[in-house]
């Protein structure tokens, strides 16, 4: 699946896997030793994450339903937990820096197919 930043016109990712089940959603990226450019992991549903058992930062885009970025963590760090967001339906894992390349910010619209 590919994002796109519909506010902005730019991609996001071209390669986004999906985790929905209990399992898929519980492993997430854990013990993944990376992630590469332009791929990601959109995580549905889900308001918060931790990033136990990872050895690399992450971007973490969290999604209303409508798609709406309504919170971010930039380069979260392994072994943290993100930030409670209640307005969230699903989370965007994505590669460190990706967030500040693409210019994505709160409010912006995205779109993933």
């Amino acid at each position: 699946m590919r994002v796109v930043n519909l506010s902005t016109g730019t991609e996001v990712a071209n390669t986004i896997a999906t985790a929905e089940t209990f399992f898929t959603r519980l492993k997430g990226l854990m013990f993944s030793k990376s992630l590469l450019t332009g791929h990601g992991l959109h995580i549905k549903p889900c308001r918060s994450i931790h990033t136990f058992f990872m050895n690399y930062p992450i971007d973490v885009l969290y999604l209303s339903e409508q798609l709406e970025v309504v919170g971010m963590d930039v380069e979260m760090k392994p072994s943290a937990v993100g930030k409670y967001q209640p307005k969230a339906f699903s989370v965007l894992e994505l590669p460190a820096g990706t967030i500040q390349e693409t210019k994505t910010r709160i409010g912006h619209y995205l779109s993933i197919n």
